[in-house]
């Protein structure tokens, strides 16, 4: 069933994404958030929400939170390959960003999810996550008096899976970010380095077509799209969803932001450095049918990596890693 239904999603979202463009928005720039009618935004559902992130008990072996992967030290990513789940049960794919995920037009790697509100549940049931129950969860927190009082106050009513899919969804799409040197620079607030700047013309031209994936708000397309990462692939990515052999090795582009920060690379975690990610697409990919026609050697000087990696350490905000509203306590 349950497999059915990411397969229809997968293929209405995948049709229908939005492609957004606007490079470096000031807050009133910004494109409108999708927010369900029944989520808006308020502190208490927020606070519900920062709760729920932080619980250990939405694991069945009560010792995996959502932080415990989105970490908010690494721009609620992590710097793991692939990071194991309830009982130790080894990960799978790289833990991606959190930082403006309300954004997203569909959500897991390959893109199969409408919603953060059902992307909730994802993590929740499947075993190499939290391996739990959202009832058994919501019986187990609504035991709690203080939580089952946050949510009465949020949603207004007790613990239920309804408010645990809507709290967390409602505290990820709090989290954002927008005040990099980056940002800065294109408001012009200030200047990037020469070699940041040097870095942003090469990120953006013809020649490396980098910008032709990564732009808009998150520097992402939010394609689904084979990145030429191997020739052979062990997960499918959208072909799981789809079982269409040209769907193999689709996965959705990444976004960018703090990414100088968010290393390992890639859905599997197997590209250790920026440098091995910008070695990997100079070198116009491993041969596959799927490859994206975008994928194109071309040479770099060390010079000229150096300056790809400075612009791509300028899309950092180290302003959300001090920003407490973020952290657990």
């Amino acid at each position: 069933m349950r497999r059915g239904l990411y397969i229809a999603l997968a293929f209405f979202f995948i049709g229908c994404a939005k492609d957004h463009t606007l490079e470096s928005p000031a807050e009133s720039a910004l494109p409108a958030m999708y927010i369900p009618a029944d989520n808006a935004l308020t502190t208490e559902r927020f606070e519900f929400g920062k709760a729920l992130f932080f619980d250990e008990r939405l694991s069945s072996d009560n010792e995996v939170s959502c932080a415990s992967c989105h970490q908010p030290s690494l721009f609620f990513a992590n710097n793991e390959a692939t990071t194991p789940g309830a009982n130790q049960v080894p990960g799978t794919r790289n833990v991606p960003s959190l930082i403006n995920i309300g954004y997203s037009p569909y959500f897991t790697r390959e893109g199969g999810v409408p919603s953060l509100e059902m992307q909730v549940s994802v993590p929740v049931q499947e075993h190499n996550e939290f391996n739990s129950n959202m009832l058994e969860i919501a019986e187990e927190l609504n035991a709690d008096p203080e939580l089952k009082a946050m949510s009465m106050e949020a949603y207004g009513e007790e613990v239920t899976p309804y408010t645990i899919t809507r709290g967390l969804a409602n505290y990820q799409r709090h989290l954002n970010s927008f005040n990099s040197p980056y940002d800065q620079a294109l408001r012009g607030v200030i200047d990037l380095n020469a070699s940041a700047e040097r870095g942003q013309a090469l990120f953006f031209s013809e020649r490396t077509q980098c910008g032709s994936c990564h732009h808009g708000i998150n520097l992402t397309s939010n394609q689904i799209v084979n990145n030429g990462l191997y020739e052979n692939y062990t997960d499918p990515g959208l072909q799981r969803l789809t079982n269409d052999p040209s769907d193999e090795g689709k996965f959705k582009v990444a976004g960018l932001r703090n990414v100088a920060f968010t290393a390992p690379y890639m859905h599997d975690g197997s590209l250790a450095t920026l440098e091995e990610v910008i070695n990997h697409y100079s070198s116009g990919g491993a041969s596959h049918t799927n490859k994206d026609s975008r994928i194109q050697a071309f040479d770099l000087t060390e010079q000229e990596k150096q300056d790809l990696i400075s612009f791509l350490e300028a899309l950092t905000d180290v302003g959300v890693l001090e920003d407490p509203v973020f952290r657990e306590k």
